[in-house]
């Protein structure tokens, strides 16, 4: 009984790709010709970064798109002024 729940559970972990994907990430790191001091960040971070995305994060990505935008115009007319007036 319990090896055949745990076949389930593998069959269910290679059918959503988790294995898969875990394989990969173990694959990465074990490629790495410099090992990172945290193997467990190492993990977070490959498989935070093929995760779907969250809307919310998304939105914020724009907003600091737009917020950069507006940074460097402002940067470039503070220059032009600096320019007018002499000051450095």
């Amino acid at each position: 009984a319990a090896d055949s729940k745990r076949e389930q559970f593998r069959r269910y972990l290679e059918k959503s790709g988790v294995l898969d994907t875990l394989t990969k990430v173990l694959v990465a790191l074990y490629e790495e010709p410099e090992k990172p001091n945290s193997a467990l960040d190492f993990l977070k971070h490959h498989l935070g970064a093929s995760a779907p995305e969250n809307p919310e994060i998304e939105a914020l990505r724009l907003e600091v798109a737009e917020m950069k935008e507006k940074y460097e115009a402002v940067w470039e007319e503070n220059k032009k002024l600096k320019a007018k007036v002499k000051v450095y």
